[in-house]
This record gives structure tokens, sequence and C-alpha cells, in this order.
């Protein structure tokens, strides 16, 4: 991690009025957050890309929230790390800040980022959405996935519920997506942390910033996509990087 980095970096947001984040995998993995895709994302035979569908839960419901149930055990005994924390508090200090997060680990509401900034693009582990109607609610109860009858259901009209996530093959929920689109737009810096800049849409809001005339701060070990149009790429982790970058 380079000094003169760092304290560009820190010039551009001291400077800035208004900031929109993306944050990715790489920042919950140094709190222990599996990756459940790749060659070491398999579960009982299952690649993440034959369960997260809507096909699959239309088939065997069951067992795709046997797999979610599973997930959340794993989560659950993650905690923020040190880059959620410096992200929650630098927050309180930005009152035109919005953090827009592909993770669906919750971990940056557990640093206490405040609802108002924090925008789920993919969705939660801990929330679920009815298959019916359009009920949704924070859900954190273990997942009994012994059969039907066991799995979560909507509390107003009784039909089975989802885990309240974007699977493959459907869109953003557009609130989301127009949201941070249109806080990429008037941002002055779009700070970007740990994503690997691949994933559409998401990966398009330091695009945005960066066509409106904002600057991009890249924090990542490695080259992404995005360093070409970044402004300043800190080549280092999250948990190392954040922090000594908000001076949090």
């Amino acid at each position: 991690m380079s000094d003169v980095s760092v304290s560009e970096a820190r010039t551009l947001l001291d400077s800035a009025r208004r900031i929109v984040v993306l944050t990715g995998a790489g920042i919950s993995a140094e709190s222990g957050v599996p990756t459940f895709r790749g060659s070491g994302g398999l579960w009982k035979s299952y690649r993440a890309e034959d369960l997260a569908t809507p096909e699959a839960f239309r088939r065997d419901p069951r067992l795709v929230w046997e797999w979610y149930g599973w997930r959340r055990e794993l989560v659950r005994g993650c905690a923020p790390n040190a880059a959620h924390v410096a992200l929650a508090r630098f927050a309180e200090r930005s009152p035109d800040m919005v953090i827009a997060t592909q993770n669906v680990d919750g971990l940056h509401r557990q640093a206490g980022t405040r609802e108002d900034v924090l925008i789920e693009l993919h969705g939660s582990l801990f929330r679920v959405r009815c298959t019916s109607c359009s009920w949704r609610s924070p859900h954190t109860d273990t997942i009994d996935a012994t059969s039907l009858a066991t799995l979560p259901r909507c509390a107003p009209c009784g039909a089975l519920a989802r885990p309240d996530i974007v699977w493959f093959g459907e869109s953003l929920e557009p609130a989301n997506i127009g949201r941070a689109f249109d806080a990429a737009g008037v941002a002055d810096v779009c700070l970007v942390i740990g994503t690997s800049g691949v994933v559409q849409p998401a990966a398009s809001i330091a695009s945005v910033t960066r066509a409106a005339g904002g600057s991009i701060i890249e924090v990542n070990p490695v080259d992404t996509p995005l360093t070409d149009i970044a402004t300043v790429a800190i080549r280092t982790t999250a948990v190392d990087g954040v922090p000594a970058l908000l001076g949090t």
C-alpha cells in the first residue's frame, strides 16, 4: 500500500461533498465469509449456479432452503471487520453518502450502517419474501428444511416464502439499482472496495460516476476491469486499506 496513493485518495475524499461506495465479496472475505461460487463453491455436489435460480426453487424448494439454511449458519458465525466498521463510522459524518453492496451477508448492517445509507443490491440472507404477494420481512430463525411444511411461510397469506435474494436470471430491484445509479451520477467520488468489477449492472456504478466527471478510488489487492478508470488504485486488502483511508 503506497503512502502516496492513500494520501491522494484522502485528498479526494476530503474535498468530496457526495460519495458513493460500492463493496463486493472482498470486504467480507476477511470476516471469514466463504465464497459460494467457483471451484470451491460446491455443496453436496451442487454449484451455487444450480441452486440460486427461480427454476431450482420451483423444482425443489426444500433443497434450495436447505442450502440457504446452511449458508446462514456459516455467515452467522462471522462478524463485521474493521473495513465494515470504518465505513459505518465514516457515513455518520458524511451526510451525502450511499453504500451499495453486492454482498448478502448483512455485515454492513451489523457494523452499524444506517438504513438510509445502505443499498443491498443483491438482497440479504436474513430476509424472506413471499412467492405470492408483496410481503417481505427480516428472518433470522434457523431454517428447518426437513419438509415443505416446515419451510418459511408468508405471514399475511401463508404462501411459501423464498430468500429475499436476487437469483441468477433475475433483475435487480429497479428501486435499488436506480437509487445507486442516481447517487453515482452526482457523486464527487466513487469508492470501490473488494469487487471484481465484472458483475453487472453493479459494476457500472463506478463508470457512471466517472462519466459524470467524478473520481474513482479502488481498494483491491489485484487489478480489476475498473482499474483502468480509477483515479487512484490502492493495492491492499479492505481491512488494511479502508480504515487507513478513512481515518477511522
